[in-house]
């Protein structure tokens, strides 16, 4: 029995070069063009961080935003130590490569990859988890604890303070018992929320960035994927989370005011 002509003439018609096969001619599918993602302006590098006053200006190369560089730390610690001039530099075993000029108390604790600056100054009872990077003149202090994260040059974290996947920019300071918190409670991905804009970082450990001259007060929480602007200071007892603008006093979300 015929099958009825329902189908149309399109769809039916086999082309010469499939006739061996017997396969039906291919619709080509419309093409579809796919947008790149936004460029948050106040989230990127340039915007936050002079990259002049770090010893690890080179592992930004390529990337768009600080928290790019999370991934990277450990690499990038890795290939530099082997550079670093042998007269200037201490190597460690487990690749921890110390300035001659850096103060390290006999009490501090130091796990590789690492690499301490000139002129750091890593106080008694510090604990140094590994890919770490701290800058020239920068103070790691008592039972201060740093894991994967750049402390650009001259950062002070002197005082029980939790930095974790973070970058902290020039002259940034954390007062005493301010901490990083780097992974959600429920474990998700980290996001950045920036005026109703959405950086997604794909890892799950986001702490903080911290830009150039930052102060944040003493207790204060920073959670995973707080971003604060340069020159701004942080109210003691503050819990911030998302991006804070730059040059301001923050207290709470509702309570921000332009410093003078």
């Amino acid at each position: 029995m015929r099958e009825s002509g329902t189908k149309t003439e399109a769809s039916n018609r086999i082309s010469e070069s499939d006739a061996k096969t017997g396969e039906p001619n291919k619709v080509s599918e419309p093409e579809t063009k796919t947008s790149k993602p936004e460029i948050i302006k106040e989230l990127e590098t340039n915007s936050l961080l002079d990259l002049n006053k770090t010893i690890a200006k080179d592992i930004f190369t390529g990337t768009v935003y600080p928290c790019e560089v999370l991934n990277k730390i450990e690499d990038f610690i890795i290939s530099l130590g082997e550079k670093l001039p042998e007269t200037e530099y201490i190597r460690r075993d487990d690749n921890i490569w110390i300035s001659v000029s850096a103060n390290v108390y006999p009490s501090a604790h130091i796990t590789g990859p690492a690499i301490i600056d000139e002129g750091a100054e890593i106080r008694h009872c510090a604990f140094i988890r590994g890919n770490v990077i701290v800058g020239k003149g920068a103070v790691v202090g008592n039972s201060t604890e740093l894991k994967n994260v750049i402390l650009f040059d001259e950062v002070q974290v002197p005082h029980y303070n939790y930095v974790g996947d973070s970058v902290l920019g020039y002259k940034a300071h954390m007062g005493a018992g301010s901490i990083t918190s780097n992974v959600k409670s429920d474990k998700s991905l980290v996001e950045i929320k920036c005026y109703g804009r959405t950086l997604k970082t794909e890892r799950k450990k986001v702490g903080a960035v911290l830009g150039d001259y930052v102060e944040v007060g003493c207790g204060a929480i920073l959670n995973p994927g707080t971003v604060i602007g340069r020159k701004t200071h942080i109210y003691p007892l503050s819990s911030v989370r998302g991006y804070i603008i730059g040059n301001n006093i923050y207290k709470n979300k509702n309570e921000v005011v332009e410093r003078y």
